[in-house]
């Protein structure tokens, strides 16, 4: 076996001394053949080499300056893009997953006979989430019941009497009794529907035993047991509103013009890569101000107290969820990071109006110029 011998590939330098050894061997050999010109030409050779290494010398000098130049202009804009992104793009980290709760509430008060839920359940609007004792509704509703048929057979005896009193003549009997029998009969039916009416708020009442979810939902932080006592108007029973989620970011005030009514947003939750998908519904148009609160004569309580660090305000906006991943749970009060695209529902305009947005809203809204778009946040009037 032959071992392998590998070369170094030759360089500048190198090929620098090949010329003037060739240069060297031209002046030998006319020396041989002029002894006089042997000093000259080896001279003018080495001449040339040297003047050709200096001219590559300071080719490579200036390449690698121009090479550092560019590295560190490449370096700089990358870091200005950067910082840009982080400090005046549209996104924070401050938001959170949010959602309607129904308290649910007997309308009736009575001892929970019967509980048909368990906590985290999953319910559907108008499932039966407890039953309260009706025993006591049911006796009622048959006593109105039967207050009602004799309140009917009273107004049946005196609507008769009233009809034969206005059948006699005048001389028979008085316009004053034909009057009062009227009176007694209009009384009879008043009493009829206020009896009518008592038998239908009992069945009401009694309908009412059965308390029902209002909404489709998840049952949470179930405290009751069968033999608790309800009482009419105290909340019990918290349902998770499945239907409601929303997002909420809560962005500094100077991001405020890159954000438009319709945009395309992603929420992306801690623990989960896939993002949330939705839009932005709706930019609150107040939040709480400390100064405003009065003092105790009324007068307006202003702090003295202004350091040099100003805290940009952060406004809550609200995000409608369009779309959740598959293995992403929604739970209220998780935090996730917040991210506005560009474009209503995904939309994307041509090269040249991304590049003048990303302009008029990078670093020209760091400096107060940025121009917000219009129609972005509708005008209350």
């Amino acid at each position: 076996m032959q071992a392998s011998v590998t070369r170094p590939s030759p360089s500048i330098g190198d090929a620098s001394a090949r010329q003037a050894s060739e240069l060297d061997d031209i002046g030998r050999r006319l020396s041989e053949a002029h002894p006089g010109t042997k000093l000259s030409v080896s001279a003018s050779g080495k001449s040339i080499a040297r003047r050709r290494g200096g001219a590559l010398r300071t080719a490579r000098f200036l390449l690698r300056k121009v090479a550092t130049a560019g590295i560190a202009a490449v370096a700089v804009l990358v870091s200005l893009v950067t910082w840009d992104r982080y400090n005046a793009g549209p996104w924070t980290r401050n938001g959170r997953v949010r959602v309607q709760v129904a308290s649910v509430a007997p309308q009736i008060s009575g001892q929970i006979k019967e509980l048909r839920i368990v906590d985290n359940q999953f319910v559907h609007k108008g499932d039966i989430l407890y039953v309260i004792d009706p025993f006591d509704f049911d006796v009622a509703l048959r006593a109105h019941k039967a207050a009602l048929q004799q309140k009917i057979a009273d107004l049946n005896v005196k609507e008769l009497q009233s009809d034969r009193r206005n059948r006699l003549s005048e001389l028979s009997t008085s316009v004053e009794q034909k009057q009062v029998y009227e009176g007694n009969a209009l009384q009879a039916k008043a009493a009829v529907d206020a009896a009518r009416e008592q038998v239908a708020q009992a069945e009401v009442n009694l309908q009412r035993t059965e308390v029902r979810s209002t909404v489709n939902g998840i049952v949470t932080n179930v405290l009751l047991r069968e033999g608790d006592y309800a009482h009419q108007g105290a909340t019990n029973v918290s349902i998770i509103d499945t239907d409601s989620y929303w997002v909420d970011g809560y962005f500094e005030e100077t991001k405020l013009a890159r954000l438009c009514v319709g945009d395309r947003v992603e929420a992306k939750l801690m623990g989960y890569s896939a993002p949330i998908t939705g839009h932005i519904a709706t930019v609150t148009r107040g939040i709480s101000v400390s100064n405003a609160a009065a003092s105790t004569q009324g007068l307006p309580n202003v702090d003295p107290v202004y350091t040099w660090v100003r805290l940009a305000q952060r406004v809550p906006v609200r995000i409608a969820i369009d779309d959740v991943p598959a293995g992403v749970p929604l739970v209220s009060g998780l935090t996730a990071t917040v991210t506005i695209r560009n474009g209503r529902g995904g939309e994307s305009g041509t090269l040249l109006q991304n590049v003048r947005s990303e302009l008029e809203t990078s670093f020209f809204g760091l400096i107060g110029k940025t121009s917000a778009r219009p129609g972005c946040i509708p005008s209350p009037s």
